[in-house]
């Protein structure tokens, strides 16, 4: 079950691979991503000393979710992922020139996760050529049900 999604991923960049990584957060952000008020539109994804964090998600804070708690929409949080996984994000980032976006959050057997893209970026003639291949594939199906 999708709770928030990056739209502007599939647009603004090529996603090579797809990953999955578990989240360090705090009882208030669960419930507050649960009821949908989380956004990635500004999000992205940095590698720091080994280990994944997520930047810039912003989170709002339910009212009545927690009194003693001060919370902060906007933390960085910790993506949790096996080493294996990123030594190759960090070999892919740093070498081949890279980067990890994130795509959507979403339930896992009642576990909430991040998937990540490992992406390149796209050129302004190549989003116009994917815009046209997309109108391209409405029009075939319009002209395939008539």
């Amino acid at each position: 079950m999708r709770l928030a999604e990056n739209r502007k991923a599939s647009h603004d960049y090529f996603i090579e691979e797809r990953f999955e990584a578990g989240m360090a957060l705090m009882g208030w952000e669960v419930k507050a991503i649960r009821a949908g008020r989380s956004q990635l539109k500004e999000a992205y994804v940095v590698l720091r000393g080994g280990e994944v964090f997520l930047i810039g998600c912003h989170i709002s804070p339910l009212p009545s979710a927690s009194t003693h708690v001060d919370p902060d929409p906007t933390r960085s949080r910790k993506l949790l992922l096996h080493a294996e996984e990123i030594d190759t994000l960090i070999g892919r980032v740093e070498r081949a020139g890279y980067t990890l976006v994130p795509l959507d959050l979403h339930l896992t057997r009642g576990r909430i996760k991040l998937a990540i893209g490992l992406a390149k970026g796209k050129k302004q003639h190549d989003k116009r050529a994917s815009e046209k291949d997309r109108e391209w594939q409405r029009e075939k199906q319009r002209i395939l049900r008539v």
